[in-house]
């Protein structure tokens, strides 16, 4: 009896984060969206060792005119190609384009350029919306005299979110020099505010907290307080929102380089191979099929991943 009794107390010790976590995993859809994800993470670090530099092991940028619309696991033409500008593998995994050039190559180089506009516009993204709801959720009682700062900061979110994002994407870019590091700051810039929302109202939900209360009276500064105490505790949905986040940056980079207001060329992203391949649809479909199938499935990994997190760190939907 006594030792039915002692398991009481070890159970109820089990952390909020754990229970978080064995949820999850009970998700098999949300764990394999999981998997998909880091297999598309090594295969962009992979793409960039291999792409890269100034004698890369696969050129995702060697041209071979006469290996142009070669179908996938087809050999090169050794007759008509010099022997230096043959494929490192001795065979074209996913087919040529056009051009010659290696599409296995180019979708390498392609999910380096998606998986860097995907963190870095998220990652910018996602210090505006920890910035805004931070300051609306803890200050927002503060008056600016015909409104406070929540009413201020709530109406600036609102105002930024009846704008199409991807028009207002769309225009930024058409007017500012094509850039990889131009479409990663403008996607950050136009997808903070899900996050300011879910940081506010964490915030509004902690900040009348005893922790929280008990750092007022010893004297902490507001900042310190949001920073050291409330984002802590804040960061289950602001991880929700960047894992979603991610899938929306890597499909609004590959929307706008197939519209031609993407990443330039020469470099290769999945956007302009889709874009490229449009054009011989029924006599190289694998220039559509594969990028159009790797979009496809690294957005929908993203998104389950994420859903997964979501239904995992809120009570309310956990499967326990």
């Amino acid at each position: 009896m006594a030792r039915g009794a002692a398991t009481g107390p070890v159970a109820l010790m089990v952390s909020p984060s754990r229970l978080a976590w064995r949820s999850f995993l009970r998700d098999r859809i949300a764990v394999a969206g999981m998997m998909a994800c880091t297999l598309f993470l090594i295969v962009a670090l992979f793409g960039l060792l291999v792409t890269k530099g100034d004698q890369p092991v696969l050129d995702p940028r060697q041209v071979r005119l006469a290996d142009k619309f070669r179908p996938p696991l087809s050999l090169p033409n050794r007759q008509a190609v010099a022997a230096d500008a043959l494929p490192r593998l001795g065979i074209y995994l996913l087919g040529t384009d056009e051009l010659g050039r290696d599409v296995f190559a180019r979708m390498l180089e392609g999910a380096f350029v998606s998986l860097s506009v995907g963190f870095v516009a998220v990652g910018i993204a996602v210090a505006i919306g920890i910035i805004f709801g931070g300051i609306a959720g803890y200050y927002g009682r503060a008056s600016l005299g015909l409104m406070t700062v929540d009413t201020l900061i709530t109406g600036l979110i609102d105002v930024a979110l009846s704008f199409p994002a991807f028009f207002l994407i769309l225009t930024v870019v058409a007017i500012l020099r094509p850039s990889i590091w131009n479409i990663m700051v403008v996607i950050g810039l136009t997808s903070w505010e899900g996050t300011a929302r879910f940081v506010r109202a964490e915030i509004l939900a902690l900040r009348e907290q005893d922790f929280v209360q008990a750092a007022r009276a010893l004297g902490v500064s507001g900042p310190r307080v949001i920073l050291r105490h409330l984002l802590p505790n804040a960061v289950a949905p602001v991880l929700v929102s960047a894992t979603l986040g991610i899938a929306g940056a890597i499909l609004t980079e590959s929307a706008l380089s197939f519209l031609g207001f993407g990443v330039p060329p020469p470099d290769a992203t999945w956007g302009n191979i889709l874009s490229d391949g449009k054009n011989y649809l029924f006599d190289a479909w694998w220039l559509t099929i594969i990028p159009g199938t790797a979009i496809l499935v690294i957005v929908l990994a993203f998104n389950l991943f994420g859903e997964g997190l979501r239904e995992a760190f809120n009570p309310r939907l956990r499967q326990l």
